[in-house]
């Protein structure tokens, strides 16, 4: 178990890639009711910009938080993710891309309530290529060590 008192500013981890299949591109987009051809349409797509279907920004950005998970780092420590900040879409994650997270901590505040407090991390989303596709920065909330 991780508390607040073990996270310190500067904590950096890397997670391990997801490959971001066609199933879940299709999955997600149904399941959310995305209707922008972009994202299902792949002969519309072909005429874009990006020269086929691509995964919505959202998706990219929920994946990035379930890789930062799976890396082990809050390891219990969270109560909830309580907002996301400044988030930009720098590139497109297409069907077959294999994405990964650099995460770094760069904010804590105590809370109010003397069990909780707030942690802020960056995370910077990298395709299979290195080339940065999103950043956002994710706002938790973590228990505190119980006292006694």
């Amino acid at each position: 178990m991780k508390y607040y008192e073990d996270i310190n500013i500067g904590d950096k981890v890397t997670t391990p890639g997801k490959t971001i299949t066609d199933t879940i591109v299709t999955t997600v987009v149904a399941l959310a009711g995305y209707t922008e051809p972009i994202f299902h349409d792949e002969e519309f797509a072909k005429k874009t910009p990006f020269g086929g279907r691509v995964a919505p920004g959202l998706l990219t950005v929920m994946v990035a938080g379930a890789l930062a998970e799976q890396a082990d780092y809050w390891q219990g420590s969270t109560i909830g993710l309580v907002g996301l900040d400044n988030i930009k879409f720098l590139g497109a994650v297409k069907p077959g891309d294999t994405i990964q997270v650099e995460m770094e901590v760069f904010a804590k505040k105590e809370s109010s309530k003397p069990d909780r407090g707030l942690v802020w991390d960056r995370k910077t989303i990298l395709n299979q290529r290195g080339e940065a596709v999103a950043v956002a920065d994710h706002i938790h909330l973590c228990k505190r060590r119980p006292k006694g």
